[in-house]
C-alpha cells in the first residue's frame, strides 16, 4: 500500500509499505479514504517533535471498515468510519471521572502509533466513530477538529446566548466560529491578522471582524461595548500575543478559553494581568475533546452539524490531492503554517 513516510529530517515520501494486519480482537482494519494534515503535525514533520522516525501522521481521517478482529459485533466491513485518535487507558481516576483528555497514560493514532496518512491503517475499536449513513465520508475527515472548538463550548457549559469571540481565524478557530453560530450564538466576532482569513470568516456569518494588526485592543474595546456581557472568547492561536489579546478585549465576567498551544513562554504584564482581576474573569483551558460517555457529545454533536449541512468546510480547503501531491504540499510548507487545510484523497 501506498503510504505518506515523514523521516527524521524533515523529508516526506511516498513509500509502498505493507498492508497492516489484525493482531487482537479489538482490532479493525479501516481502508482510508480522506485524511487531513493537522497544524500540530507540522512540527512533528520539520522540528523532530514525533515520537519516533519513519513515521506515517494522520489523526483526522475517514474510510470504510475493511476486516474486524474476532471481538467486534457492532461494526462490520463497509461501515463507514472516523478517526478518533486518543486511545485512553479507560482505567486510571482521570478516565473513570470520563476526563479522558486527561488521561497520562493514552496512545494516540498519528503520534504514539502509525497514523492515517496510507490507503490501510488498523485501529482498536475504541478509536472508531461511525458515520451516519447520510454524511458524505470526505466530511468525517474534519470531525476530530470540528470537536476541538465543541469541547471548548462543552466545558464553557455551552456557547447558546452568549456573544462569542474566536481570537485566531485558522481552520480550528473557523470551524468553532461555525458551530457557535449553529448552537445559537447570539453573536460571532472574529480577530485575526490576515484579512484573507477575515474575509472568508465574514463570508461564514461572522457579525464582525477585528484585525489586531491594525486595530488596537481599547478599539476592538469599544467596537464589542453593545456585546460586552455574556462573553465566550476562545483563544484558538496559541500565541503569547493572543492569550493576552483574549484577556484584554473580555467583557466583565467572561468566559475565557484557552484552546491554542504555546510554543513560546508566556509572559503577561501586570496591566493585562489585572483584567482577570477587575473583569473578574473565568479562565478554562480546554485540552484535547473528549468527554463521558466515549468519545463525548462533542462528536455526536459534531455529526450532526454535519449531517444538517449547518457547517461549510469547502471554503476551509486548501488543497485536495492524491498521495505524491499531498506529500508535495506538505514539503512545500517547510515549517511555516498551513493556509488551508492540506487533505489527502486516497480514492
Amino acid at each position: 500500500m501506498k503510504s505518506v513516510v515523514i523521516h527524521a529530517e524533515g523529508q516526506v515520501r511516498v513509500e509502498e509499505r505493507p498492508v497492516p494486519d489484525i493482531q487482537a480482537a479489538d482490532d479493525v482494519r479501516v481502508r482510508v479514504v480522506c485524511s487531513g494534515l493537522c497544524g500540530s503535525d507540522i512540527p512533528r514533520i520539520f522540528a523532530k517533535a514525533a515520537h519516533y522516525y519513519p513515521i506515517t501522521l494522520g489523526h483526522e481521517f475517514s474510510g470504510y471498515v475493511d476486516v474486524c478482529g474476532s471481538g467486534i459485533d457492532d461494526l462490520e466491513a463497509g461501515d463507514a468510519v472516523a478517526c478518533v485518535p486518543l486511545l485512553p487507558c479507560f482505567s486510571c481516576p482521570e478516565c473513570k471521572k470520563g476526563y479522558f483528555s486527561l488521561c497520562k497514560q493514552y496512545q494516540f493514532v498519528g503520534s504514539r502509533s502509525e497514523g492515517g496518512n496510507a490507503e490501510y491503517i488498523v485501529v482498536k475499536r475504541a478509536n472508531l466513530f461511525r458515520l451516519p449513513a447520510e454524511m458524505a465520508i470526505e466530511d468525517g475527515a474534519f470531525i476530530e477538529p470540528i470537536t476541538v472548538g465543541l469541547h471548548a463550548f462543552h466545558l464553557a457549559q455551552g456557547c447558546e446566548g452568549k456573544n462569542v469571540i474566536i481570537v485566531g481565524a485558522g481552520t480550528i478557530g473557523l470551524l468553532a466560529m461555525q458551530c457557535a453560530l449553529a448552537l445559537g450564538a447570539a453573536s460571532v466576532t472574529a480577530i485575526d491578522i490576515n484579512d484573507d482569513k477575515l474575509a472568508l470568516a465574514t463570508s461564514l456569518g461572522a457579525n464582525r471582524v477585528f484585525n489586531s494588526k491594525t486595530l488596537s485592543a481599547d478599539e476592538m474595546l469599544a467596537a464589542l461595548h453593545e456585546t460586552r456581557f455574556d462573553q465566550l472568547v476562545l483563544e484558538t492561536a496559541g500565541t503569547p500575543q493572543t492569550v493576552a489579546l483574549a484577556i484584554d478585549i473580555a467583557g466583565p465576567r467572561a468566559q475565557v478559553v484557552l484552546v491554542g498551544t504555546l510554543h513560546h513562554d508566556l509572559n503577561l504584564s501586570a496591566a493585562t494581568f489585572g483584567k482577570i482581576l477587575r473583569k473578574e474573569l473565568t479562565l478554562q483551558g480546554s485540552w484535547m475533546n473528549y468527554s463521558a460517555p466515549w468519545p463525548g457529545v462533542e462528536w455526536e454533536t459534531a455529526a450532526r452539524l454535519l449531517c444538517e449541512k449547518k457547517l461549510r468546510l469547502e471554503p476551509l480547503i486548501a488543497l485536495t490531492g492524491d498521495s505524491e501531491n499531498f506529500a508535495h504540499a506538505i514539503q512545500a510548507l517547510n515549517g511555516s503554517p498551513m493556509q488551508g487545510k492540506i487533505l489527502l484523497r486516497l480514492e
